[in-house]
């Protein structure tokens, strides 16, 4: 830190840190707010786009294993042209023979040819059978995805018109933000942002109410309440961590926030 920084830091008092502090508080919460607007519809869109691109996945992955099956037919119906023709030439052959031995060789093959056209039908069989349960679920699927799809189209024009309505606020309230920031201290600035991931409803800094935290509603000991009425150093929780502030802070931040083109306070 130089020598300008310090100084600066030295001149500017426990509780001037406190409204900065505050005020970012309330800037944080009214663009948290904005955003909750947006609700889940964000994660509604991701999840059916990723819906869809698994649907098209498995309509792809269906194409293809009909296509396959498609050319096994193609094979098993060549496998039948080819045993049909060699039952035609055995068959012609067995008539011309002289004895048994090449008779009974004769009826092996034709009954192995035979025996081949009855499996590759049967497969044929099988086959076309799988294909038409496949182009029955294909059917469906271009369906599902057809009303997935109008159904992301709705979520993104959801989506689009809702960060429309609030994304000029929020840039508003980037831009106070900003300015907001650039008077605390980068330590003090550090510590405020930990406190803020660390807590889920993001209040980082809080008042004292009915003598308890405004955050985790533990009970404030009276010499802490006292220690943070004076201004005098910066005071936290002992038991969640958020800084604490009295109602003298929160009504001076109010009464100077109140002049906002965007209503802060609400």
């Amino acid at each position: 830190m130089s020598e300008k920084e310090i100084k600066e830091n030295k001149e500017i008092t426990v509780n001037e840190r406190l409204i900065a502090l505050y005020k970012l508080q309330v800037i944080d919460s009214k663009i948290d707010e904005l955003r909750r607007l947006r609700g889940d519809t964000p994660l509604k869109v991701k999840d059916l786009e990723d819906e869809v691109v698994g649907l098209k996945t498995r309509q792809e992955k269906f194409e293809a294993e009909i296509e396959t099956l498609n050319s096994q037919i193609i094979e098993k119906k060549n496998i039948i042209k080819d045993a049909k023709e060699k039952l035609k030439k055995y068959n012609e052959q067995q008539n011309k023979v002289r004895n048994n031995r090449e008779f009974e060789a004769l009826s092996k093959q034709i009954e192995y040819e035979e025996l081949e056209i009855q499996l590759s039908e049967k497969r044929i069989n099988d086959y076309s059978v799988e294909i038409k349960t496949k182009e029955q679920v294909l059917q469906q699927n271009e369906a599902v995805i057809k009303e997935r799809v109008d159904d992301l189209e709705q979520a993104k024009q959801e989506l689009d018109e809702i960060v429309f309505e609030t994304e000029k606020d929020e840039n508003e309230l980037k831009e106070i933000r900003t300015e907001i920031e650039e008077k605390i201290e980068k330590r003090l600035l550090k510590a405020y942002i930990r406190i803020r991931k660390g807590v889920r409803n993001g209040l980082a800094v809080v008042p004292i109410q009915r003598e308890s935290c405004g955050g985790c509603f533990n009970r404030i000991p009276p010499q802490r309440q006292i220690d943070v009425e004076s201004h005098k150093k910066i005071i936290v929780c002992e038991f969640c961590g958020r800084i604490l502030i009295d109602d003298e802070i929160v009504k001076f931040v109010e009464d100077e926030m109140s002049d906002f083109k965007i209503n802060l306070l609400d």
